[in-house]
């Protein structure tokens, strides 16, 4: 008896301890949780579903929706960041005799997607695969109005769209600013997964910053979302949009807990461009980059490892006019330190042509201030070597033996290293162990070992002879029009 009435009395005590729990307290638990029932009341309004369609053509049966790539199917594939469009979904509601026009056939549904209000004029941002091959693109809002959206314009690499329908006085979304958003900070998604319209699902940020694309860096969320939230706003708790959902991470095609949103004053800067031009500009400097990394960075002097690897050097491009070299690790541009490869392209991307720009780079163990100007990025070029896999330069001598890095290397004629556009370096015509297991190739070419130039196989030779075999060697390799920094561990 003791014992339940002590049991009793314990329970009473915890209910009067909650009951007598400040009010703060108890204010503070409620925020742990929050109610996004207001937030979505004041945000919804300005989100819209997407529906495009195409126009069949002869010869074309199966409609113009989007065509799966080759291989697209194969299960390894389904691990990569997925763009997410709904299946195409029956008889468009306008009946399949209808809308013809100069494209030919009937109109086709071909997918849908999400958009949100960012003017009361009627311009909205989507995502660029949303729109992409759409012959027509058809705005609903929540109050059921459909109207007819006009592509402003499009960009591919940042997968944003502006589009605009013709009314006025419409509901808006406000503009928020990403680099506020904390890692657990909650967020909610507004959308059309599946077709189903104004879909409210939430969830934290995950983590920013991620690299999934040359210009953007992603905020990564476990808010739940699937085909059809493309395009539709991430919204934080002060009804501010801070992102656009446009990628998942799926094996299936649906959600599995990863998400990814384009952070939006990155949207906002592309939809600027496309509002005033119906086209993106972007700069550009001529390089090709690599990441830095923590085994090639301690060998050349750098205090950590960050910056962006020069790999090659466009002859007459911007970096070859202000003296940039193939080996230079970039580490500020514009005054804006680079911590990462990545961080690079966006930097130049975001730079007007014609800019006029400072630029450190770390050579040889000492950091230099350059000045270039920024050209404007034309369309995307693929780079041709020079010296096909497996095929040597031309070399002048014979070969040498192997040295104890397993590099057998010969001299280049001076003729040879001016059609290459270098002013040392030997040519590797054997490899085998230490220098084997790091991956080098007969016919790469070594530009420098430890920071130091290679004058001959001789000179190099030499060097090697002389290493402290308990310590990595970082070796400059030209495989091609490209170079890296190649550590490597001699065998002791």
């Amino acid at each position: 008896m003791k014992r339940v009435l002590s049991a009793w009395c314990l329970g009473l005590s915890l209910v009067i301890s909650a009951a007598s729990m400040p009010v703060s307290a108890q204010a503070q638990a409620s925020r742990e949780l929050p109610d996004f029932a207001d937030l979505v009341e004041r945000t919804g309004s300005a989100v819209v579903n997407i529906r495009t369609t195409a126009r069949s053509r002869a010869g074309n049966s199966s409609g113009a929706g989007p065509q799966m790539p080759e291989g697209m199917d194969d299960s390894e594939l389904y691990d990569f960041f997925r763009r997410f469009m709904p299946p195409r979904q029956g008889p468009s509601p306008r009946g399949r005799g209808e809308g013809r026009g100069e494209g030919g056939g009937p109109e086709v549904p071909r997918g849908v997607g999400s958009g949100f209000i960012i003017g009361a004029d009627g311009y909205l941002l989507t995502n660029h695969h949303v729109v992409e091959g759409a012959d027509e693109i058809y705005v609903t809002l929540t109050d059921k109005r459909e109207f007819k959206g006009r592509l402003i314009g499009s960009d591919r690499r940042t997968d944003v769209a502006l589009v605009k329908i013709d009314s006025a006085g419409l509901p808006s979304l406000k503009i928020g600013d990403p680099s506020r958003l904390r890692v657990g900070e909650w967020v909610v998604a507004i959308g059309s997964p599946f077709g189903l319209d104004n879909t409210v699902t939430a969830g934290i940020v995950s983590a920013k910053g991620r690299d999934t694309g040359d210009y953007l860096p992603f905020i990564q969320t476990d808010v739940a979302v699937n085909p059809g939230n493309s395009g539709g706003p991430l919204i934080n708790l002060r009804g501010e949009v801070v992102g656009i959902n446009s990628q998942i991470y799926s094996r299936t095609g649906g959600f599995m807990g990863i998400s990814f949103a384009i952070p939006i004053d990155e949207a906002m800067r592309v939809g600027d461009q496309l509002r005033a031009t119906g086209r993106v500009t972007r700069g550009r400097i001529g390089v090709g980059i690599a990441e830095v990394t923590k085994d090639v960075a301690e060998p050349l002097g750098l205090p950590r490892a960050a910056g962006a690897l020069v790999r090659n050097v466009e002859q007459g491009g911007p970096a070859d006019k202000a003296g940039i070299e193939v080996g230079d690790i970039i580490q500020r541009f514009d005054g804006k330190p680079i911590e990462r490869s990545s961080d690079l392209p966006r930097l130049v991307g975001n730079t007007r042509p014609g800019s006029k720009v400072p630029v450190t780079v770390w050579r040889k163990g000492a950091a230099r201030d350059l000045s270039l100007t920024v050209a404007e990025m034309q369309q995307e070029t693929t780079a041709q070597s020079s010296n096909p896999r497996g095929q040597a330069p031309g070399a002048q001598g014979g070969a040498v033996a192997a040295n104890a890095l397993g590099l057998a290397v010969s001299d280049l004629s001076d003729e040879r290293k001016t059609q290459l556009r270098i002013k040392s370096g030997v040519l590797v015509d054997a490899v085998d162990g230490a220098a084997a297991r790091a991956g080098l190739r007969t016919g790469d070419l070594i530009l420098s070992i430890n920071n130091q130039d290679v004058t001959s196989a001789k000179q190099f030779n030499d060097l090697v002879a002389k290493i402290d075999k308990a310590k990595t060697q970082v070796l400059l390799v030209r495989r091609g029009d490209s170079a890296q920094f190649i550590p490597i561990r001699p065998a002791n």
